[in-house]
């Protein structure tokens, strides 16, 4: 445990915000992650790949892509790092290359075959469509066009079929936008979904328990700062949040609306039933934030229409791409965030029959997943990896 929560402080002490940042994880001490060996594109810098943005860079995902695209060898001919106007000019090594970041502007995605998206809401409403316009397929991390008719919703391990219409430009394609699902609706759904498949799931009841990643690199820092100072006896300081996070847990930072639900929440039960097609499976989310630095988790509850035992669900998830089954009963021992960051995998464990519910058409079951990495940035480049 202790190797694991030293590599976990690693990434929160990468230089997100140094004049000149050298990202932890160029390819001359590159360690690669071995869930992905089977499934990984290995290619990496050549002629004939595509042209790639990274746009929001110097955050948390924005790292988190670049670190996942060297991992998996991701072919491209070339790469455009793009943020802000406060952070154009810094230096950036990947890939043993020195890279200046550019400020975002329109014609930043002139020549651009797939640009990856996370800069916020405003930013991929702005921006996604001029990329599109350009000819770009957009990987979008935002919410901004999550519930969009139009726009595929994918999960590629669940919905790959809701992106096969799209192509890359040299491909007889055009400009194209697909929405990167919210972090804890990714993670529930890659445990969920071949259950789901199996029995039909008619109702879900998600509780989650949310790391500070979820709100960007400047939470995480807070955190950090938060345990300093209440360890020192001082007073916590609380600009990300407007409360003690540190040795604490709340509701969900994210706006409560006018049926109680705040918009986390409400994220987990549209984008369920869009990705499933399904708009009349019954989901109902409580969603909070705990002191954890970069892993969710996730209880989840599901009644089935037909009959799905345990020992069953355990075989059918231990058969899942991108699910690690960990549900050791005798020692007690089953998924912890800290046991699923930087990894591909989301770990499931606590598989066990729901009680309240006859003649096994419930399940429980307790989901783990990296947010920075499965969450986000791995899940967008995934859906990349399948326009190649």
């Amino acid at each position: 445990m202790q190797v694991t929560a030293s590599a976990h402080r690693l990434h929160l002490f990468s230089p997100l915000s140094s004049p000149a940042l050298s990202l932890p994880f160029a390819k001359h001490c590159r360690c690669r992650n071995r869930d992905a060996a089977a499934t990984t594109v290995r290619m990496g810098l050549r002629e004939d790949g595509p042209s790639v943005a990274v746009v929001g860079v110097t955050g948390a995902v924005g790292q988190e892509f670049l670190r996942v695209l060297s991992d998996r060898d991701f072919p491209y001919r070339n790469i455009r790092l793009l943020a802000s106007r406060r952070s154009a000019g810094k230096h950036l090594t990947f890939e043993d290359r020195e890279y200046t970041v550019e400020e975002l502007r329109p014609e930043s995605f002139e020549g651009i075959d797939i640009a990856l998206f996370s800069a916020g809401g405003s930013i991929s409403k702005e921006f996604g469509p001029v990329a599109v316009e350009r000819g770009s397929i957009v990987v979008d991390n935002s919410s901004a066009f999550r519930m969009v008719p139009e726009v595929p919703l994918v999960i590629p391990e669940v919905n790959p079929e809701a992106m096969a219409h799209i192509r890359l430009k040299g491909r007889s394609g055009k400009g194209a936008l697909i929405a990167n699902p919210n972090c804890s609706t990714i993670i529930c759904l890659m445990a969920a979904t071949p259950l789901h498949r199996h029995a039909k799931v008619v109702r879900m009841i998600v509780s989650t328990y949310q790391a500070a990643s979820g709100a960007g690199a400047a939470a995480m820092e807070e955190l950090l700062q938060q345990t300093h100072e209440v360890l020192d006896g001082k007073q916590p300081t609380c600009k990300i949040f407007k409360q003690q996070y540190a040795f604490n847990l709340f509701s969900h930072n994210a706006a409560v609306l006018s049926n109680g639900y705040n918009e986390e929440e409400m994220k987990l039960v549209k984008e369920t039933r869009k990705i499933w097609n399904d708009m009349d499976v019954k989901v109902t989310a409580t969603c909070i934030r705990v002191p954890v630095m970069r892993a969710h988790a996730e209880s989840v509850n599901l009644q089935f229409e037909k009959p799905l035992d345990e020992d069953t669900a355990r075989r059918i998830l231990e058969g899942t791409a991108g699910v690690s089954v960990i549900d050791d009963r005798e020692s007690n021992h089953f998924p912890t965030p800290l046991d699923v960051s930087n990894k591909d995998d989301v770990a499931v464990g606590r598989i066990r029959q729901d009680l309240s519910q006859d003649g096994n058409l419930g399940l429980d079951i307790f989901v783990c997943g990296d947010q920075i990495r499965k969450g986000a940035a791995l899940n967008a480049i995934q859906i990349a990896e399948k326009l190649l």
